[in-house]
């Protein structure tokens, strides 16, 4: 069985397509018809002996001979075109090298935005979905300053801790990567749509599941070894005991990527995780050069020859600490005081403030905390709590 196609790229997408549409055809299997015919197109031409000899149940062989998943390949094809999303297949120039090197790669990615950031060198910076203030303000630190020094940040779009990675790297004006766990046209979570609409615009958005797929459980894991398998490193920020982003982790491991982990308050379940990781061997990190000085020779070596070209080798700080700094010399002596106050790790109620300076009405005390929040200082939570940011 064959289509007709104005090349043998398309044929072989079109092809792969169908393949992910016959019931009963996993990934591996699919890969292992591909690894012996030679081709998806080459599937669909092979012969039905051909096929059974290969160890196929009888209800694959025959729709892959009648190739009745041809028509929705095509529609699909074309659906992905409309979206402004690329397919491309495991013999596409275009697939990433570092995904070629693991176990089960995806055999087709769809992708949305800048496709050149597949070659980028990455850090995958994961962690938990309901992360404290501390957690928060740690990712969104260290993924605005590796990303300010030619990093790029991989992660999976989800509320917390993937969120703050995300808007980190935008924030620096660098590169970030989001592989989902639904199909590319789906926004989840719906919280998470600007932030969607970002990295489609400035970075890439990246999933291995089929137009409207919805975000099943199930989907999660299997797209977390997309982002271990494209980065460098792993950086774990919080995790809980049973959390998704020590699978990230372990898979890490498994494909020979480097494991960071950021420590927390032993009280705190969610410092569960990094600390786990940090026993086994992870590096422990405070600041984006301990994720820097464990990254492979050659990432460095091209991250320096980047940080050279842009005059940063002198002053390896991110934008947004140098503003931070410039900011907290320019304080004046209420806005010290409040901000001395605050912690990164708590949030502190508004009433605290009040209590702590009793010289201050409260009128002062709230201009000086809008005027922290202008500086990018202080952040506010809802119920008139406030952190400091980095």
């Amino acid at each position: 069985m064959s289509i007709p196609s104005r090349d043998a790229a398309e044929e072989e997408l079109v092809s792969l397509l169908a393949m992910r549409f016959v019931p009963g055809l996993g990934n591996r299997t699919a890969q292992r018809l591909m690894n012996q015919i030679g081709s998806a197109a080459g599937v669909f031409h092979a012969s039905p002996t051909e096929l059974d000899a290969l160890g196929l149940p009888a209800h694959v062989v025959r729709a892959l001979c009648t190739g009745t998943s041809f028509e929705q390949a095509l529609q699909e094809a074309e659906a992905a075109r409309q979206k402004g999303a690329v397919c491309l297949t495991f013999q596409d120039p275009r697939y990433p090298e570092r995904l070629r090197e693991i176990f089960d790669p995806p055999l087709l990615l769809y992708a949305m935005g800048d496709i050149s950031l597949l070659d980028a060198d990455l850090v995958g910076v994961v962690g938990s979905r309901r992360p404290t203030a501390y957690g928060r303000a740690m990712a969104l630190r260290l993924s605005t300053d590796l990303a300010a020094h030619g990093l790029g940040i991989i992660s999976g779009l989800a509320r917390g801790i993937d969120a703050a990675a995300h808007q980190g790297a935008l924030d620096a004006n660098g590169k970030t990567i989001a592989v989902m766990g639904s199909g590319i046209d789906v926004v989840y979570p719906a919280e998470n749509k600007k932030l969607y609409e970002a990295i489609a615009a400035k970075g890439l958005l990246l999933s291995e599941f089929s137009l409207g797929t919805f975000p099943a459980p199930q989907n999660f894991p299997i797209r977390n070894r997309i982002i271990s398998g494209l980065s460098a490193g792993v950086l774990v920020v919080e995790a809980a005991e049973h959390s998704g982003s020590l699978i990230t982790a372990r898979l890490a491991m498994e494909q020979n990527r480097e494991v960071f982990a950021v420590p927390g308050s032993v009280t705190n379940k969610n410092s569960w995780g990094p600390h786990l990781l940090i026993k086994q061997g992870a590096k422990l990190v405070q600041d984006w050069q301990d994720v820097l000085e464990d990254l492979p020779s050659q990432v460095r070596m091209r991250l320096l020859e980047s940080s050279s070209q842009n005059g940063l080798e002198k002053n390896f700080a991110s934008p947004a600490a140098s503003r931070a700094s410039l900011f907290a010399e320019s304080l004046s002596e209420t806005e010290r005081g409040i901000y001395d106050l605050l912690k990164v790790e708590e949030a502190v109620h508004i009433d605290e403030v009040l209590t702590a300076l009793p010289n201050l009405s409260s009128s002062e005390v709230l201009a000086s905390l809008l005027e922290l929040e202008f500086k990018s200082l202080i952040r506010q939570l809802p119920g008139k709590n406030f952190v400091k940011t980095f």
